[in-house]
């Protein structure tokens, strides 16, 4: 408990007479009202040390080195890793940095302590596994007990009503499969399945190679993938008959995810409704009216109407390779694709908006996610979408440039888009000195911008370029991306501009996508920054390469900020940094928790931690800087390195420790996360024992840890439980 401080409280208690005095003295400054003002500083301290005091008895508004305390009073066992957050990242008072206070929302331990009492009267029971995986991780969950999936093989006699019964019960997991019970078989091996199999004597917590279908096994199938909506969203045409779309506005194939309903009560068993789970065509074509409609997992309109398509109009199809034609006035639905398709002469003539949820790792790249934002009071705001003022962005953009020279708005402009739609328009902002404009997403919306080819003697970039005019103040003009997406051509920044920030945005890497998400331009740049003296901050972003042309003789290096980002060249062996002809970048990289997908050839790097380097950096500066705690490939020249990999690992093992990316395909969902087979020093080689690269904040090996942990605990009983991680 904290009281607002009043450091002129005593002094305020003083008759008139010494306060005159003490304000007759100026050589000295009111001595006594600041000798007043340390006493009281020291009352406060005191007063709300006896305030915490009383909060420190309740585990809901205890400090955080009191926990374990409360926790040991009734026999709890801290979770691994939390001892480490205590004694290392306290600071100032108890109050840990931001990356250890996120470390220790990760570890959960005040809603872990508060329901110890409540885990162990439920010990043993599956629903208790599947909370456990939601409190202590934030994993949705579902508990399989493995020994009701073992085939049993059938006695030939029977022998009394009881053994009968017995006989009875295990006759479903003796029988031969039913090859006839399509939705049967479409689950089987995963968490909803149903048919039985034979034992497997490997255990399901097994450290090599994991098992799980014996008498004792219980599996806890866990997704770490998070579902994320795309509302309103225009779907993407793929042919000139207008009856080929794909959900995902880049052209690419985009599973669907379920979205997940709450479960009722606390003792209820997760079912296929309650987790992420991508949905299959079987599931979708049995269970059609769960998954479509508004508030639902996908929505289909056309042609502008506010009514979705009846679900008597779909039908669940294969549409690999498009082979599939339904009928007129039929909309086919490929789930697990992300494709739809009209018949050839009910195509919609004013397009197709889709609802939609996908599955994502982080909150990286833009999306409808809530993000954290700063709106000067003095700043002019222009809203841009249907029902709005402006219909286009540089429309917007037009009035804040009218308004700001006739005065009627101060430097600050603020252009926000209001919807999840798409913009195709030419970009070009041109700010003067001391303009300081944002370009972002609203609360809640997901905009793309799509650059097309306009102008067939010139590329088509969003282009921002800064005016090299007098400025009386000397301030630079400053330009924020917030929440974009931007495919089709890349960002181009040319003159004195003071500063350039990206964040939550996505410029595409190739610039757009195949339909099986190959980058359809790998060698073209994301970011160009031509000549400019911006500093670029760069912040929970995804982008393909960023090349730097400068003045190497009459500018000082550009300072290039990645923190929680994905820099993707497309490829090991081209460049994510560089200068035109692979020369060195003029630029000087800070990377903070960063994924680089490519090559960096830069001027020099100031600092770079917790980060991975697929390919090899190359710095003209190795006296300057250094890397902590990164993956870098061997070969590369660098600034001095602490503790970094392969190095501690040796020259016998730089092939074994090295960073494998499930996906390195931007779309897929996957994209840019370690895969399972990953060598530890790479899950656990960052400074504070999380992964390296831009995952960094999300801490999946001290969750699994600590979920490990929960189990060894709360398993019943005679069992052997295991995680098993279906995403």
């Amino acid at each position: 408990m904290s009281t607002t401080r009043e450091p002129d409280g005593l002094a305020e208690l003083l008759p008139q007479w010494h306060r005159l005095r003490d304000s007759e003295d100026p050589a000295n400054g009111e001595p006594l009202r600041a000798l007043l003002a340390v006493i009281a500083e020291q009352v406060d301290r005191v007063r709300d040390g006896v305030a915490q005091q009383y909060e420190d008895w309740f585990v809901e508004s205890a400090a955080e080195w009191v926990l374990p305390y409360i926790g040991d009073l009734v026999g709890y066992r801290p979770l691994p890793g939390y001892e480490r957050v205590l004694a290392t990242g306290l600071r100032d008072g108890g109050l840990p940095d931001s990356s250890r206070r996120r470390l220790a929302e990760a570890l959960a331990p005040r809603r872990d302590v508060a329901a110890t009492v409540g885990y162990r009267r439920r010990k043993g029971t599956l629903a208790l596994l599947e909370e456990l995986s939601a409190s202590v991780t934030g994993w949705p969950a579902r508990a399989v007990e493995f020994s009701r999936l073992v085939a049993h093989r059938q006695p030939v006699k029977l022998y009394g009503s009881g053994t009968a019964a017995v006989n009875a019960r295990r006759a479903a997991r003796g029988r031969l499969v039913d090859v006839r019970d399509g939705a049967a078989l479409d689950l089987a091996g995963g968490p909803f399945g149903t048919v039985a199999r034979s034992a497997d004597v490997r255990r399901v917590n097994s450290p090599r190679t994991q098992g799980g279908y014996t008498p004792a096994g219980v599996g806890l199938f866990v997704w770490r993938l998070k579902p994320y909506s795309v509302t309103r969203a225009p779907a993407y045409c793929i042919d000139r008959a207008r009856n080929l779309y794909t959900f995902s506005l880049l052209g690419n194939d985009t599973p669907l995810v379920t979205r997940p309903e709450p479960e009722p009560s606390a003792t209820h068993i997760a079912t296929i409704d309650n987790v992420p789970a991508a949905i299959r065509r079987r599931q979708l074509h049995d269970r059609l009216a769960d998954y479509y409609g508004p508030g639902k997992s996908f929505t289909i309109r056309r042609d502008g109407e506010d009514v979705p398509v009846p679900p008597a109009d779909l039908v669940v199809a294969d549409l690999s390779d498009w082979r599939y034609r339904p009928k007129r006035g039929q909309v086919a639905v490929d789930p697990e694709l992300g494709r739809l398709a009209f018949g050839a002469r009910s195509a919609p003539r004013q397009g197709v908006w889709v609802d939609y949820h996908y599955g994502f790792g982080d909150e990286l790249g833009g999306g409808e996610y809530p993000r954290e934002r700063e709106t000067s009071r003095d700043a002019a705001v222009y809203r841009v979408g249907p029902g709005q003022a402006h219909q286009r962005i540089m429309d917007a953009y037009g009035a804040w440039q009218h308004d700001r020279r006739a005065g009627r708005c101060g430097p600050d402009g603020i252009i926000e888009i209001t919807h999840s739609g798409a913009y195709q328009e030419q970009l070009d902002f041109d700010l003067d000195p001391g303009d300081r404009l944002e370009l972002r997403a609203a609360e809640g919306t997901r905009p793309v911008i799509r650059l097309l080819d306009w102008y067939s003697n010139r590329p088509d970039a969003l282009n921002i370029r800064a005016r090299d005019a007098a400025c009386p103040s000397g301030e630079r003009p400053r330009m924020v991306l917030d929440g974009m997406l931007v495919t089709g051509r890349g960002l181009n920044v040319t003159g004195p501009m003071g500063s350039l920030v990206l964040r939550h945005c996505t410029l595409v890497p190739g610039w757009s996508l195949e339909p099986e998400c190959a980058p359809h331009s790998p060698e073209e740049p994301s970011l160009v920054l031509d000549r400019t003296t911006a500093c670029v901050e760069i912040d929970r972003t995804v982008l393909g390469t960023i090349e730097v042309i400068g003045d190497e003789v009459g500018e000082d290096p550009l300072a290039i900020h990645l923190r929680d980002s994905v820099l993707d060249a497309t490829g090991h062996d081209r460049e994510a940094l560089s200068a035109p002809d692979c020369r060195h970048a003029h630029a000087v990289l800070y990377a903070h928790r960063t994924t680089v997908i490519g090559e960096v050839h830069a001027h020099a790097v100031q600092l770079a931690e917790n980060s991975i380097f697929t390919g090899r950096m190359h710095v003209a500066r190795r006296g300057i800087g250094c890397l902590r705690f990164s993956y870098v490939p061997p070969g590369s020249r660098t600034p001095r390195r602490h503790r970094c990999q392969p190095d501690l690992a040796g020259p016998a093992d730089a092939a074994r420790v090295r960073p494998l990316l499930r996906g390195e395909r931007y779309g897929t969902p996957w994209y840019g996360q370690l895969a399972a087979g990953c060598a530890e020093e790479i899950r656990r080689g960052a400074e504070d024992g999380a992964e390296m690269g831009a995952y960094h904040d999300l801490y999946q090996p001290q969750r699994e840890d600590s979920l490990r942990a929960r189990l060894a605990e709360y398993t019943p009983a005679g069992t052997d439980a295991g995680i098993v991680f279906v995403t």
